[in-house]
């Protein structure tokens, strides 16, 4: 599973911090009886009263903490091997209907309580079953009774359930401190890159009435360019061009708004750089996996809970001028390190590659206008505009459209004139909804098509220029 921790340890560690409040005392009893046995079951069950349970989450709260005492009294080193854990599991949960402690489970019954407790233990409690879906690309936990999924591009709720808010906080808090990171009043929202890539963003009361979780899933196959082709995103065309003006080191920022496929687009158009060359990659959370053999990853660090020990994006950024970088692939730029990145596409880091949050291409570039100045560089908005004309060659919009498909909606050519910077169109998509009879947008389909514009004479001197492009009968032609 996602998130599973590497040392068995810090599981128990936090498994037995993170344990709900209102079951205090009922652990300080079994603490009691159970002593500190070795062997892991205690000679004594008989002593706990037998207490009438029913219902799956009651069962499998009762077997959980008799699995936790279990693991405090030497079994934690069972977590290094996942079928001794299950036989660890199995033997609780025999035991435990022996005493009287559970009714007994037969079949399909037992094999579903002893894969809850395995997940519980292991894995993300009952998001598990969600996580194992490859058709989920984000699943959103707005509190214990309430679980979202986003199912190709369209939200839909679902029917997953945590027992109470503390049993959703047990299981965020254990996959976070696994990776180094904690969840408390001090620290109330934590961002956490899982070990299968996915991206984990969780936060706390009092910021929030109920612990709320969003997780973005990491693909377990790369998109390629011939997908997007293949599912609509962008055409033929659209993949030719893209594909040779990241191989004739055009500098590209992709646009988009939020879960429009960005980080996506920046994958699948990474795999045009050439095999030679060497890549550095920046991002507050790591996200990005190119296919590419040369590429060092760098991934800024917040400040520990006394404050210290940050490492912000520009720095990271300044170290990567250091690191003999032919490409700087910034996966997002939304503070003063986009300064420092205008800096870079200027200084002999031709053909680098970023992402921004904004609705088109026009703003994209305002956006990146009000970070230079957000950031409190002293420049006149006529030389920032200078510096962002000089920068960047493309804006590659997506765009999320009514029926959840995303798509390159524009791709246009950034232009100064006159102190003026403006975008020229070179591809945009036009297409309408059909099909939704009445129900809505949400049966409706996107149909549309990519349509192209003339390449301007400058764009296609330099891909001519890079051997990419040939002149045929005065019009351009693939090589």
């Amino acid at each position: 599973m996602s998130g599973m921790p590497a040392d068995p340890a810090a599981v128990h560690s936090s498994l037995t911090m993170a344990l709900p409040r209102v079951q205090v005392t009922r652990e300080a009893s079994l603490r009691s009886i159970l002593g500190s046995q070795r062997g892991g079951v205690c000679e004594r069950l008989a002593e706990i009263p037998k207490k009438a349970v029913s219902g799956a989450a009651s069962l499998r709260q009762v077997v959980f903490e008799r699995l936790l005492r279990d693991l405090e009294s030497g079994g934690a080193m069972t977590l290094r091997q996942p079928k001794r854990a299950r036989a660890r599991i199995k033997r609780i949960v025999e035991d435990s209907q022996k005493r009287g402690l559970i009714p007994a489970l037969h079949g399909s019954e037992r094999q579903q309580l002893e894969d809850e407790l395995y997940s519980e233990l292991l894995g993300f409690g009952p998001l598990d079953r969600l996580l194992a879906d490859p058709a989920v690309s984000d699943i959103l936990v707005n509190g214990p009774d309430s679980v979202w999924v986003d199912r190709y591009g369209k939200l839909e709720a679902t029917n997953v359930r945590f027992d109470s808010n503390e049993h959703l906080l047990r299981l965020v808090s254990r996959v976070v401190a696994a990776h180094g990171r904690h969840l408390d009043e001090a620290s109330p929202m934590v961002d956490v890159r899982m070990s299968d890539g996915s991206r984990l963003h969780a936060v706390i009361p009092p910021l929030v009435p109920a612990t709320t979780v969003s997780i973005r899933r990491m693909r377990a196959v790369r998109w390629q360019l011939e997908d997007l082709v293949a599912v609509g995103s962008m055409n033929l065309a659209i993949a030719d061009f893209l594909s040779k003006a990241v191989a004739a080191r055009f500098n590209i920022v992709i646009s988009g708004g939020a879960a429009t496929g960005k980080t996506t687009m920046l994958n699948v158009l990474s795999s045009a750089i050439p095999r030679h060359e060497r890549i550095v990659t920046i991002e507050e959370t790591a996200e990005l996996d190119f296919d590419h053999p040369h590429v060092v990853s760098l991934e800024g660090r917040s400040a520990n809970i006394e404050g210290r020990g940050e490492v912000s994006l520009r720095e990271l950024l300044r170290g990567a001028l250091r690191m003999r970088a032919d490409r700087i692939v910034v996966g997002e730029v939304r503070g003063s390190e986009v300064f420092d990145m205008l800096q870079a596409m200027n200084t002999g880091h031709a053909g680098s590659l970023t992402t921004v949050h904004a609705n088109g291409p026009q703003d994209a570039l305002r956006r990146l206008e009000n970070l230079v100045l957000m950031g409190g560089f002293e420049l006149p908005s006529a030389a920032i505009r200078e510096l962002l004309g000089a920068s960047f060659d493309l804006v590659v919009q997506v765009s999320r459209f009514a029926d959840g498909s995303r798509r390159i909606s524009s791709v246009h050519q950034v232009a100064l004139s006159g102190g003026h910077l403006g975008t020229q169109e070179l591809f945009r998509y036009e297409g309408r909804l059909r099909g939704s009879d009445g129900a809505g947008v949400q049966s409706a389909t996107m149909v549309g098509e990519h349509v192209q514009q003339e390449l301007p004479e400058d764009l296609r001197t330099r891909l001519v220029a890079a051997g990419l492009l040939v002149e045929d009968r005065g019009r351009l032609a693939t090589e």
